[in-house]
């Protein structure tokens, strides 16, 4: 039986809350002391404590890969600070870590919930945008030849499923035309269910497992459909045509070259696969890199990790998702203004504005996974910010 990456990590932290809760240990005093879980649950459906506690400890409580840093750190020097107050937000929003680069340089940078500089939080969904770029960088490499390669061809294990026929392109877009329910408060919804307790035949990748039998919904390249399970596919992907587990190919091809501060964490599932829809763990000021990497044209001393022309086509739109002025790009939400974002369930974010050469880092504890209020009100936030940062 295949452990719950989600149930994995709530055994893990259950325990480790009672251990810390004993007579014989010793007691936090700080302000990260963290509140036993009574009740423990699916990751969707943690109480706002738990999700406090845990999406600043995943990866001391779950299984995980570490992507290690180098030697050298690429520098983020300290520019003017701006003129805006972002309390009132943080407090307000669940906020553990608002950071703002422009032109490299930190103008802003505020931490909350007992997270700090030191500390590592869950990114979600935010992790789909850096698999993305494992995959330019694998193409980069020769590893993948195309973005119009079948997948079949590193997955063979699709044949014959509705994933036959379905290109890395239409992969990374989410028009595979394959079903596929995102519903985070349907405990039913495939979202939940591929990340659950699952008989998965021994020696079968979980994922495949789960993806092959899916039924198709439409003609692939056909609809946009969001599916965090197909980025896990991609993540399989880049893991077969690299020979190297995520953690490893993202270590070597980006986090020591460029120059990440600290190491990061991959949660990992039964198999040992990242899933590369979700949970890469880093600091607040490594997202920020991730960040600047992207907005720098993905190189590093002059070498180009991606294609030349990756990052004009990731973060523009390449598939309609019926919003006017919104759009898809590879694993990117995209902006007709411009704009782009890489995003992930409670409230975790990267906001690149590259008119103003800005960049905007997220990391939240929101009440629900996703919210048309806390929504609204980090879209004023981002707006005082561009304001702020104008000469």
């Amino acid at each position: 039986m295949r452990r719950n990456l989600w149930n994995a990590c709530l055994a893990s932290l259950t325990a480790w809350l009672m251990l810390a809760c004993s007579p014989l240990a010793p007691r936090a005093t700080t302000p990260t002391a963290l509140p036993v879980m009574e009740a423990p649950s699916d990751v969707l459906f943690w109480t706002p404590a738990q999700r406090e506690a845990a999406f600043r400890a995943m990866e001391h409580i779950t299984p995980h890969h570490v992507v290690a840093r180098g030697n050298a750190v690429h520098p983020l020097p300290l520019g003017e600070a701006l003129d805006f107050d972002p309390e009132p937000f943080m407090r307000a929003h669940k906020t553990a870590g608002l950071l703002v680069l422009q032109d490299g340089k930190i103008r802003l940078e505020r931490y909350g919930l007992g997270f700090g500089p030191d500390g590592r939080w869950t990114s979600f969904s935010v992790a789909k945008s850096v698999t993305s770029t494992l995959v330019g960088a694998a193409i980069q490499q020769g590893l993948i030849e195309s973005l119009d390669t079948p997948i079949t061809r590193y997955l063979p294990e699709l044949v014959a499923s509705a994933y036959d026929g379905v290109s890395v392109r239409q992969l990374l877009t989410m028009t595979s035309g394959v079903q596929w329910n995102e519903d985070y408060e349907d405990p039913n919804s495939d979202v939940a269910r591929f990340f659950g307790k699952r008989d998965v035949p021994a020696g079968v990748d979980p994922t495949l497992d789960y993806m092959r039998r899916l039924p198709r919904a439409a003609e692939p390249g056909t609809r946009w459909h969001y599916s965090t399970g197909e980025t896990s596919l991609v993540g399989v992907l880049v893991s077969r045509a690299s020979g190297q587990s995520l953690a490893e190919f993202l270590s070597r091809t980006l986090w020591k070259p460029y120059g990440f501060e600290r190491d990061a964490a991959w949660m990992v599932d039964d198999s040992g696969q990242e899933p590369g829809g979700c949970c890469l763990v880093a600091s607040l000021r490594d997202w920020g890199r991730v960040g600047q990497f992207v907005l720098d044209g993905g190189l590093i001393d002059g070498r180009a990790v991606v294609p030349p022309d990756w990052f004009a086509q990731a973060t523009t739109t390449q598939a309609d998702i019926g919003t006017p002025g919104r759009g898809y790009g590879f694993q990117w939400w995209t902006y007709d203004d411009g704009h782009f974002e890489a995003r992930g369930i409670f409230g975790q974010m990267i906001h690149f504005e590259p008119a103003q050469r800005l960049i905007v880092v997220l990391l939240s504890a929101w009440p629900t996974a996703s919210s048309q209020a806390e929504v609204v009100a980090r879209n004023e936030l981002l707006a005082q910010i561009r304001d702020a940062a104008r000469p």
